[in-house]
């Protein structure tokens, strides 16, 4: 029975979390040069940076779900320690907070927005502005 009600919440997480993945973009400004090239050129000239800054280094996250899911992990085993203690077994309660508290910020993580870093960001901009566009803004 535990076997199934795991399968269930790990699917239900998987596909959450690919739901999730999606990342943000620039929007580029309607200027000459995006008149000029289109908006294919555009799109096209946006991930070319973004594989620029990718092949820089860069991590477009910061890694950021991973360690909000590590943090509530922690936040949850050290309550379920407690709750365990008070009803008879700390250790079977810590496991059982620390499951649930990385569930927890697990889907908490993949609800958030997936802003890029900063520097990302920053690369990408002045990446696409080298080539006469103008980034407004990323969605």
């Amino acid at each position: 029975m535990q076997t199934k009600i795991w399968r269930f919440w790990l699917t239900g997480a998987a596909i959450l979390a690919l739901a999730a993945c999606a990342s943000q973009k620039p929007v580029l400004y309607p200027n000459s040069t995006l008149q000029q090239r289109g908006e294919t050129a555009g799109n096209q000239a946006i991930e070319g940076c973004m594989r620029r800054a990718d092949a820089a280094g860069l991590d477009y996250s910061k890694g950021n779900v991973a360690r909000r899911t590590a943090e509530s992990g922690a936040i949850g085993g050290a309550g379920g320690a407690v709750g365990g203690a008070i009803y008879g077994s700390a250790t079977r309660g810590a496991v059982a907070g620390a499951a649930g508290g990385a569930t927890a910020g697990l889907i908490r993580g993949m609800f958030d927005r997936n802003d890029p870093a900063p520097v990302y960001r920053a690369y990408v901009n002045r990446c696409l502005a080298e080539q006469g566009y103008e980034p407004i803004g990323w969605e």
